[in-house]
This record gives C-alpha cells, structure tokens and sequence, in this order.
C-alpha cells in the first residue's frame, strides 16, 4: 500500500492519535464485538494506521541519520 493509498484523516493524525485508534481497533478485533463487514472494515483501517505509523518512522530515521551524518 502505498502513503499515496492512505486517507486524508489517517494523515493528519499525530503519531499518538494514529497509536489511540490502533489500540482502540485491536481492542474490538479481539473482542469480537462486530460482525463480518465491520471486521473487515476495521482490518482495513488497521492496515492503513500501520502503514502510516511506518512511514512516519522512516521518515524521523531518515532525518536522524541524515543528521547525524552531517555531524
């Protein structure tokens, strides 16, 4: 999936927000509080979070070594 993919609400979160409602999804996913299609909308939306989370850590590591290898 590319960042690209993700949507216009997942990328304005902070890194906190984005953590908050992948905790809150997983909270629902294991406790089986939601039907089929709800399930899958909210793997979907778990997909798109991690994506995002991911991104966000290659992003601040690449600034880090970039930083650090101008030292």
């Amino acid at each position: 999936m590319k960042i690209e993919n993700i949507p216009g609400d997942i990328k304005s979160k902070s890194l906190k927000e984005a953590k908050e409602e992948i905790n809150k999804i997983l909270s629902k996913l294991e406790n089986h509080d939601s039907n089929l299609e709800e399930y899958q909308s909210n793997y979907l939306r778990l997909v798109q979070l991690n994506k995002y989370v991911d991104e966000l850590f290659k992003k601040k590591f690449k600034e880090i070594s970039k930083s650090k290898n101008n030292d």
